[in-house]
């Protein structure tokens, strides 16, 4: 399969990346939606390893420079709008936003808490990822210090 991306560097980035939502616990213990966010692999074309996660990089600086694990996770801003039961990501320089996938469960809970951990990974991740690569992922992603986070507001 050969995919034709767009011009626009913005729309490229975001047609480039997976995503996915669940509900979970924050630190404080309280529920949270958390958001991950990665490049997809079927869209990195003839990218290097290091021009992808260069990518990601500018993307995380995009979105408020995010932080590692053992840093204090900063508050991005208002980057969610829900809109009925879509959930859209603004990101700093793109020209769309981009669309999350959502349950009405998870999209009540970012309506309701307002806020939602946004967790980006610098390796690829096929968006076809199960429940079990996406956790075995973030395991290996977490202790080789290959996530970054993010504290993204609705309001």
């Amino acid at each position: 399969m050969s995919v034709i991306l767009p011009a626009d560097p913005g729309l490229r980035l975001l047609v480039s990346l997976a995503a996915w939502t669940w509900p979970g616990t924050g630190a404080d213990g309280r529920d949270v939606g958390h958001i991950l966010i990665t490049h997809s692999p079927a869209l990195t074309g003839l990218s290097t390893a290091e021009t992808v996660e260069a990518r990601m990089r500018r993307l995380s600086d995009s979105l408020g420079s995010l932080a590692s694990a053992r840093e204090v996770v900063p508050d991005l801003g208002r980057c969610l709008q829900i809109v009925g039961d879509h959930v859209l990501l603004h990101i700093s320089g793109a020209s769309r936003q981009l669309r999350l996938p959502t349950r009405r469960s998870w999209t009540e809970l970012a309506a309701r808490h307002g806020e939602a951990v946004l967790l980006l990974g610098l390796d690829p991740l096929p968006q076809s990822a199960d429940a079990a690569r996406i956790d075995s992922y973030l395991d290996t992603a977490l202790a080789a210090d290959r996530l970054r986070f993010g504290r993204a507001r609705t309001r």
